[in-house]
């Protein structure tokens, strides 16, 4: 483990948590500790959102391992349009939402994904990223991460909205969060609405074979776990 360097800044321990050779959630950890020890007030104010978003079971009613996979067709950060057909065409797909390029957490998670990329592509796995955000920030975060799978953009939260996946972040959070990120910039809309970070597995017959859905924004589906999904769905 990392040690909780008073003396480090924020980004100096998302870097820390970037480099540490540990499972995803343990470097998500890292950041999770180093936002409440610089800012415990913004992370006692995540703890009243998560905790309202469990006790309403956000994201609970979001498609389930033995559904079908609800089809989509978004632009990627080229302007390219691409399908979930497309992807199973060509071999069991990792269907990924993030918040946006702002976010640590996703940040980490996307640059888990990649870190294992060939592996995916060994198995015949598709990789997308899903993001509320204009093409300029996906573009931006993909080539930040290193990735060579697509980041696709959900336009108003419209694909995230149809799986039960979007929530509004509530007043407290809009307040808080609005003093480091510009969220109407990033997504060309003023509802400051977010998906719960989620990740599907998805079977060649568009069935789903797992699923990792948490309203808490520091867990994310450990990539261990992801690659024996993906191999568990060939």
């Amino acid at each position: 483990m990392v040690a909780d360097d008073e003396a480090m800044t924020f980004e100096q321990s998302v870097q820390a948590a970037i480099e540490l050779d540990a499972p995803l959630n343990e470097r998500l950890e890292v950041v999770a500790r180093a936002v409440r020890r610089l800012n415990a007030d913004f992370a006692d104010a995540v703890d009243r959102l998560v905790a309202r978003l469990q006790e309403q079971g956000a994201g609970m009613m979001s498609p389930a391992p033995g559904d079908v996979m609800p089809a989509f067709l978004l632009p990627d950060d080229s302007g390219k349009l691409t399908g979930l057909a497309d992807l199973l065409e060509q071999g069991p797909a990792v269907i990924t939402f993030q918040r946006g390029h702002w976010c640590p957490y996703c940040r980490l998670n996307a640059i888990g994904i990649v870190e294992v990329q060939e592996e995916i592509a060994a198995l015949d796995g598709q990789v997308v990223v899903i993001m509320p955000e204009r093409r300029r920030f996906a573009k931006a975060m993909k080539a930040a991460v290193g990735a060579q799978f697509p980041f696709l953009i959900d336009i108003d939260n419209g694909y995230a909205l149809s799986l039960n996946l979007a929530i509004w972040v509530g007043a407290e959070m809009e307040r808080l969060m609005g003093v480091g990120y510009d969220l109407p910039s990033y997504q060309g809309n003023a509802s400051w609405f977010l998906p719960i970070p989620a990740t599907f597995i998805v079977g060649t017959d568009g069935r789903i074979t797992d699923r990792f859905v948490d309203p808490d924004y520091r867990r994310r589906m450990d990539i261990d776990y992801l690659i024996a999904a993906l191999k568990r769905a060939r």
